[in-house]
This record gives C-alpha cells, sequence and structure tokens, in this order.
C-alpha cells in the first residue's frame, strides 16, 4: 500500500479503538514527526489548528503524547512499543468492564426455550473460531475435527487441541495429506486421517469454489460447519447442539462415511 493508503488505515483503526477523527489524525501526524508545534501539526495532518490543542489534551490523557511546556508548546508521540500497549491495556480494560456489566445483567425472559433442536448461523472468521474453540474447551468425552483449510489451524485453535486432557479422544482430519502432516506435527496426541468426502474440497462446481473450513463434532451431540467465501476469505457457520438435533445426526451418520478410520464407525449411530 502506499503511504497514503497506510495513513488512511492506521486513523480507521485508531478510531475503532475509541479516538475521535482529530484525535486519531494528530497521533499518527506526530508518529510521523520527532516532535512538532500546533502549527507543524495542522500543517502534517489538516487538522484545524485550533483542533489539534483539544486532540492533544485526549491523547496526553490517554498516555498517547508528551508535551513540551516550552513557547510554543512542542507535542511528541511515544513510542510506537508503547502505544500500542497502552491501547491494548485500555481495550481490554473495556472489554472486561463490558463482560461484567453484562454478566449481571438480569435476563429478559424467564422460560428460555430449550435448545435441543436449534441451528444458528455465525458470520466472521474470529467469531468462528472462538465458538469452535468455546465448544473444544467443554468436551468431556471426544472431538472430531475436520480441517479443510490450512488458515484454519491456528496457534490458538492448536493451543486448545494440545491442552485436551489425556482422557478426551481426539480425532483431527484434513483435507489432503500435506496438511495432515502438519496436523500430525502439531498436535501429537490426535488420531489423524485425510477426509474421505470430496466435497470438503470445494471440489465439483466450477462456479461455486466455496470450501468447507472447518467441521468440528464434540461428544458427538455438538455440530459447527463452517465455509470460506471466496471473496473475502471469511468464514461462516452454522452450528447446533443437542444429541437429537437433526443437523447433528447427520453429521455423524456422514462421519461413518469416511470421516474416521474403519475401525470406530461401528460406535456411530
Amino acid at each position: 500500500m502506499s503511504d497514503n493508503e497506510n495513513i488512511e488505515e492506521a486513523i480507521e483503526l485508531l478510531q475503532e479503538l475509541g479516538l475521535k477523527e482529530y484525535e486519531a489524525r494528530s497521533f499518527v501526524g506526530l508518529s510521523r514527526l520527532s516532535a512538532g508545534t500546533a502549527k507543524q501539526l495542522s500543517e502534517v495532518t489538516d487538522v484545524p489548528r485550533t483542533r489539534i490543542y483539544d486532540a492533544i489534551r485526549v491523547l496526553e490523557a490517554k498516555g498517547l503524547v508528551e508535551v513540551q511546556h516550552s513557547s510554543p508548546q512542542r507535542f511528541r508521540a511515544v513510542s510506537l512499543d508503547e502505544a500500542t500497549e497502552t491501547l491494548r491495556d485500555q481495550y481490554e480494560n473495556r472489554v472486561q468492564r463490558l463482560r461484567g456489566a453484562l454478566s449481571s445483567v438480569g435476563p429478559a425472559d424467564s422460560d428460555p426455550e430449550s435448545p435441543v433442536q436449534e441451528v444458528w448461523s455465525m458470520s466472521g472468521s474470529d467469531a468462528v473460531a472462538n465458538r469452535a474453540e468455546e465448544l473444544i474447551g467443554d468436551a468431556t468425552e471426544e472431538v472430531v475435527l475436520v480441517v479443510g483449510d490450512d488458515a484454519i489451524l491456528t496457534e490458538d485453535l492448536i493451543g486448545v487441541l494440545t491442552g485436551l486432557p489425556d482422557e478426551i479422544d481426539l480425532f483431527v482430519g484434513a483435507s489432503n495429506e500435506d496438511l495432515e502432516q502438519r496436523v500430525w506435527e502439531e498436535i501429537p496426541d490426535a488420531e489423524t486421517f485425510v477426509s474421505g468426502l470430496e466435497w470438503l474440497h470445494g471440489e465439483g462446481d466450477a462456479e461455486d469454489d466455496t470450501a468447507i473450513g472447518r467441521l468440528l463434532l464434540v461428544d458427538r451431540s455438538a455440530l459447527l460447519v463452517s465455509s470460506i467465501v471466496p471473496q473475502t476469505k471469511e468464514e461462516q457457520a452454522v452450528f447446533g447442539e443437542g444429541f437429537r438435533n437433526g443437523l447433528v445426526v447427520i453429521a455423524r451418520r456422514l462421519m461413518s462415511q469416511g470421516l474416521i478410520s474403519p475401525r470406530d464407525t461401528g460406535q456411530v449411530d
């Protein structure tokens, strides 16, 4: 990307982290200067000089800018490492406060519906990954995971899988032999296999190159199936829970058609 594109992306990301536009522009501008006055910063950022001082006061309060009380005043951004760590701490603090506030709110319905026959959908790679890792972490007997795309096998996922207790049976499949080799090396306690289902690989329909991202079955009662959107490479998923859930039943029967080794299929309904 060009310098202008990088600058605009940085400004946009800072706004997503809670800064207002002029504050974000002022910080990015200072990060490009060793130090600067309000006039110099205004020239670099196109932020009106009268608004520079307001933005600097906020940035100083957030620990992102230092002020030299000379005449005229001079400003400088803290180091990149310090700034990113400060922003991370502030963001995580907000997330924890949000968690506390939401967990303290009472339910609006006194009779929640049973999840036995429910199927839900969700979008976003991070959200799907978090849900998959949560389901795996709740396992008590068995985890079967088929990885259809190399990008799915992240450090976080590997950490959750390798951290499972020894008493939980773990099967991890891959869409091809190379990926299976990686699974075998990174998750040594798992029984690995190559999927025998062609639809996992996105083959067949030349006009549709959508492929399965992951297929997860936990304790034979919770299922998550995701696909990779060709245009954006984002992950979308459907998941369901409940031993009698039709989606789970279909998945369990599909597993007997080649997802796990023959010696295990006798255990599947």
